[in-house]
Order: C-alpha cells, then sequence, then structure tokens
C-alpha cells in the first residue's frame, strides 16, 4: 500500500549516513555519531508539517545488531511519528533492515506519492562498496511511474563523479543508470546520499538536464581535499524537499 500525503504541498526530509556503532559513546572520526545524529532528528522534529522521512542509508559503522536497534530507540527518544522509508548503503545489511526498521514510523513501501508527485525508492547496493544499479529493479519501479506525476529518486550512491575520493566507491554503471533516467522524461531530479557532502550537482542526458541533491551526513561531513575518508568539520545535517503542486521542487539544507 503507498503512503499518499493528503497536502497539495508534499513536504519531506532525507537523512543519510549516520554510521552508529553498538555503544552510544562510539565515535566515527573523533565524532559521536549517535548524539549527532539525535540532535539531527530533534531538529526534524521542531519543522512544521513534514510528510515523510526518507533515510539513504549507512546506518551502521560497526555493523553490530545492536546498531540497528540503537537507530530505531533514537526516534522513540525524539518522538518521532513521521513516516520513516529508506534504501539501503553499502555499510547496511538489508535483512537487518527489513527486520529492525518493521513497525511504525518505518515503512517498507518504495513509492510514496500524492496528487502531483511520487517519491521513488531505488536500492543501489552491491556486493562491494561500490554502487549498482539493477536494470530489473529500474524496471519494477518503472512501472509504478504515473504519466502524469513527477518523480523525484532516492538511491544511496552517486550517480555521477563528485571529484573527490568517494568517487572510488561510487555507481558502477552510471552509463546504464543514465539511459534509465533518459527512457523516462517525467523524473524531476535524482537525490543521493554516501558522500557525505551537499551538494547540487547536474546529471547531463542526451536531449535534457537532471538535478543531483546530495544529503549532508548526520556523522561527519567529509574533507573533499583530503585522500582518505576524513571529517572536515562540518556540524551534522538534512535536507528538505518541497515538492510543489505545479511540480516545481525546492530544497534547502540544514545543520544542527
Amino acid at each position: 500500500m503507498l503512503n499518499k500525503p493528503t497536502s497539495k504541498k508534499f513536504t519531506l526530509v532525507q537523512i543519510s549516513d549516520c554510521h552508529l556503532f553498538a555503544d552510544r559513546d562510539g565515535l566515527h572520526h573523533q565524532a559521536n555519531v549517535y548524539q549527532n545524529f539525535k540532535k539531527v532528528l530533534l531538529a526534524i522534529k521542531a519543522q512544521p508539517s513534514i510528510d515523510a522521512i526518507v533515510f539513504t542509508g549507512d546506518l551502521t559503522q560497526d555493523h553490530s545488531e545492536a546498531s540497528y536497534e540503537l537507530f530505531v530507540q533514537t526516534f522513540k527518544e525524539c518522538e518521532i511519528s513521521t513516516p520513516v522509508y529508506y534504501v539501503a548503503g553499502n555499510h547496511d545489511d538489508y535483512s537487518s533492515l527489513q527486520r529492525y526498521l518493521s513497525q511504525a514510523p518505518f515503512c517498507q513501501d518504495k513509492v510514496i506519492e500524492n496528487e502531483h508527485w511520487q517519491v521513488m525508492l531505488l536500492e543501489s547496493k552491491s556486493a562491494t562498496p561500490a554502487g549498482m544499479f539493477n536494470l530489473t529493479e529500474g524496471k519494477l519501479l518503472a512501472k509504478s511511474m504515473a504519466a502524469n506525476k513527477n518523480q523525484l529518486i532516492f538511491m544511496h550512491h552517486h550517480a555521477i563523479d563528485v571529484g573527490y575520493f568517494i568517487d572510488n566507491h561510487g555507481l558502477n554503471n552510471q552509463a546504464e543508470f543514465q539511459c534509465f533516467l533518459a527512457q523516462h522524461p517525467s523524473i524531476a531530479a535524482v537525490a543521493c546520499g554516501h558522500i557525505h557532502q551537499a551538494l547540487s550537482l547536474t546529471i547531463k542526458l542526451p536531449k535534457k538536464s537532471l538535478s543531483l541533491y546530495s544529503c549532508p551526513a548526520t556523522s561527519i561531513q567529509f574533507d573533499v581535499n583530503a585522500d582518505i575518508a576524513k571529517s572536515n568539520g562540518q556540524p551534522p545535517g538534512y535536507r528538505l524537499f518541497t515538492l510543489a503542486e505545479n511540480k516545481q521542487l525546492t530544497t534547502q539544507v540544514y545543520y544542527v
């Protein structure tokens, strides 16, 4: 069953890359990622009229079952009742996500829609840290696309290179994904996590261009001048999308 927000304006929040540990005191590049994650959720709770939250992966850093439990518990602590949708990051185990994120506010649907928009969740996790666009899954998602609506696609991996070390673990088959985008002109934009930065980039297709929006991590933001993962000292953050009745998309980044 699809979640159908009733308001003409569709407002959602994207969060990504929590990198939690079993221990609430666990540090990721010297940052307490649990405390950072909790700050972000409390800031989102203070936002008015959020229809949905989309989590774009990398819940865990230590791959422990307890880190998944902590993720769920933090939503309870912050009293988040807004529906939460998700895709897997390269660090995540999809079966663990399904097992632990199985009750409200978590939802396992891949499409969220209202009268004018469809928000579509696309898995990009592969057997390596890099991503892979699965053509079979893409075809299944395409069957859900309504010609009279715009689509916003969320995924974990970035679909084009961003110019720093994380490109070593980007989407392996970018050309195939871009071909998919070109075949569906109602797709308005793509949003991703993974790169630990809030960027607005352009995906150039044969007949048009699409915006690619990335999300700041709730854990740390990467130093784009470093050769390996390193914090640049920016605070944790999230991205807010407003999808309007006239099919216009606006987005804003918040740091806390």
